[in-house]
């Protein structure tokens, strides 16, 4: 697995071969395309990668409780229209449902004052009648008004009073604002109201009748799919009088299948090595049984176009910390029988099988670890038996436990540093790289040196000489002044500065302990008080016993679970992508058609 080696493209064709062209291409499914033209001025013009329409139709049409019988076959059926049909649907569902609620509320605003006719206004000489909901204890401020009034109703909390004016009357006339009820009275907001309950279940049972197409739709969703595929690229595409160019990134591999593709749309075809200041998309080589490690390695960071493919490396020590945290062999086994009992259901695709084969590397991690530390549901093995002779690491030994912690930071900080000093050979930085890895040897020499009471002569020259590689080495500066050799110093006394940020980071990686010896303990206590529980109450104690056991592993368990997840992929993306991969790369997306939904 790699990082693929891509190289620029761009193809000049005639505008009548444009659609053909690009059609042919997206049937190769090799190209990130780049964008040769400006995007439309206006948003809404602007064509994204994505069938949204069509999953936004899908979604409106499978929250149906109820629906049809799935129709298999129907030859005249238009997806783009369908779709279409379905979104108008429920715009028009939405719309109506707005006017339900409008009607609903204002029917609550006026009920107050009872179910008025409201008089035309040449009957009130021109004046208009003014709503206000007065709260009781405001009621003097009614004495005061020089307008006519009246109060309709009156409850023990508030007073619901008209007010006769031609135009609406100040807004502090009254300690309250005015109460705005429209001009109809309740009778016909009822009964408006009503018709749109009728109209709201007209387009459900429309909405439901819709739901027929529904297994027709998700077998057409790749064709809208590629549709957006196809205009999302389109847009991307210059155009020039009768010519039209198109440009983008194509592995290597791929190239001959480009050429001969352009060759026979009679189209002329420019290939280029990426630029020293190009950042070309990031595409991993793999294998289809390892897409697992892939989506583990790029849900984080993608790495860039220079750098090396992190995903073995990434899923191996996921696993091996996720063991470590879990710490236990019977919270391993339950992980298998877990993914035992999904294991059909994992495997109607690649990528489902791929992490199907991941969850046993896992589970299979976990219960090795369970048995080198001998901790079986929180209970140790008998002395003499033979997983009592497997048990090589002890929990209890804080010392030996943070030693290894500490080793396995330090190896995991290395690795990274050599990872990257390998993918940055030529380069200064790459010596950088390999100063930092001196500099923790070193400094884990020094420190092992001083817990035992040795000389710390061979630690600190390691770690000296480290220092030193980094301070020279840290800076990629040009010379072409004198005064460049001053701040190619001071780049290097900055790379210096993460030092205390390398002895953080290889802290970080006593969790894996911290954490590991919390399941345990936790396990232990569980198992602990279920036998107290047994022992103090005879009969139902058994019962209780076992209740305290089950609910107890199972939120242990739980908890573990969700350590190992969050603190496993932690150690990976913060401080081993920190030191192994510091730049960020682009993702390589290929125009491509979409696959037959099954």
């Amino acid at each position: 697995m790699s990082v693929a080696r891509l190289k620029k493209l761009s193809l000049v064709g005639r505008a009548g071969q444009k659609t053909e062209t690009l059609e042919a291409l997206q049937e190769l499914g090799c190209m990130h395309v780049l964008p040769l033209a400006p995007p439309p001025a206006e948003p809404e013009k602007i064509s994204e990668r994505g069938a949204r329409d069509a999953y936004k139709a899908l979604r409106f049409l499978t929250d149906v409780p109820e629906p049809r019988r799935q129709i298999q076959r129907d030859s005249d059926f238009d997806m783009d229209q369908f779709v279409k049909d379905v979104l108008d649907l429920m715009q028009r569902t939405r719309d109506m449902t707005d006017r339900r609620d409008f009607l609903a509320h204002r029917i609550a605003q006026v009920r107050p004052w009872g179910d008025l006719d409201f008089p035309p206004d040449d009957v009130l000489a021109g004046n208009r009648l003014w709503f206000y909901q007065l709260p009781v204890k405001h009621r003097d401020a009614l004495s005061d008004l020089t307008l006519p009034w009246a109060i309709l109703e009156q409850d023990h909390r508030f007073i619901y009073a008209v007010l006769i004016a031609p135009e609406e009357p100040a807004d502090d006339i009254l300690p309250v604002p005015r109460t705005h009820t429209g001009s109809l009275p309740i009778h016909e907001l009822e009964a408006q109201l009503e018709e749109a309950e009728i109209a709201i279940e007209a387009l459900e049972a429309e909405r439901v009748a819709q739901t027929r197409y529904l297994t027709l739709m998700r077998r057409n969703l790749s064709v809208a799919e590629s549709a957006a595929e196809l205009a999302h690229a389109t847009q991307k595409v210059r155009d020039e009088e009768a010519m039209f160019a198109l440009q983008g990134w194509v592995p290597e591999d791929r190239i001959e299948a480009v050429l001969e593709m352009a060759q026979a749309k009679d189209a002329a075809v420019l290939i280029e090595e990426p630029g020293p200041d190009e950042s070309p998309p990031t595409l991993l080589e793999q294998p289809e049984k390892r897409s697992a490690a892939v989506d583990l390695a790029l849900f984080y960071q993608v790495p860039g176009y220079k750098d090396w493919d992190p995903s073995i490396i990434v899923a191996a020590s996921f696993a091996f910390f996720f063991a470590m945290i879990v710490a236990d062999a019977g919270y391993g086994v339950v992980i298998l029988l877990g993914l035992l009992l999904f294991w059909k259901r994992m495997g109607r695709t690649a990528g489902e099988r791929s992490w199907r084969l991941y969850g046993l590397i896992i589970s299979g991690a976990t219960i090795l670890y369970g048995i080198l530390v001998g901790s079986y549901f929180g209970v140790s093995p008998p002395d003499g038996s033979i997983w009592a002779k497997l048990k090589l690491l002890d929990m209890n030994n804080f010392g030996a436990m943070m030693m290894v912690s500490i080793v396995v930071g330090v190896l995991h900080l290395v690795l990274a540093n050599a990872l990257a000093a390998r993918a940055a050979w030529g380069q200064r930085k790459a010596i950088a790289n390999l100063g930092w890895i001196a500099a923790l040897i070193g400094g884990f020499v020094l420190w092992l040196s001083y817990m035992r009471g040795e000389s710390p002569t061979p630690g600190a020259a390691v770690l000296i000489a480290g220092a030193l590689a980094i301070l020279l080495f840290s800076s990629e500066r040009v010379i072409k002044k004198p005064t460049d050799w001053i701040w190619r110093l001071i780049d290097g006394v900055q790379g210096l500065a993460g030092a205390m940020g390398a002895f953080g980071d290889v802290l970080s990686y006593m969790r894996l302990f911290a954490l590991g010896l919390a399941s345990a303990s936790l396990a232990i206590t569980f198992n602990d008080l279920a036998m107290s529980v047994i022992h103090a109450l005879k009969g139902p104690g058994i019962l209780f016993g076992l209740l305290i056991l089950i609910i107890g592993h199972i939120l242990n368990f739980a908890l573990a679970l969700m350590s190992g997840v969050v603190h496993g992929l932690r150690l990976n993306y913060i401080e081993f992508f920190k030191w192994g991969l510091p730049d960020e790369g682009i993702v390589f997306r290929p125009f491509a058609r979409k696959e037959v939904q099954e």
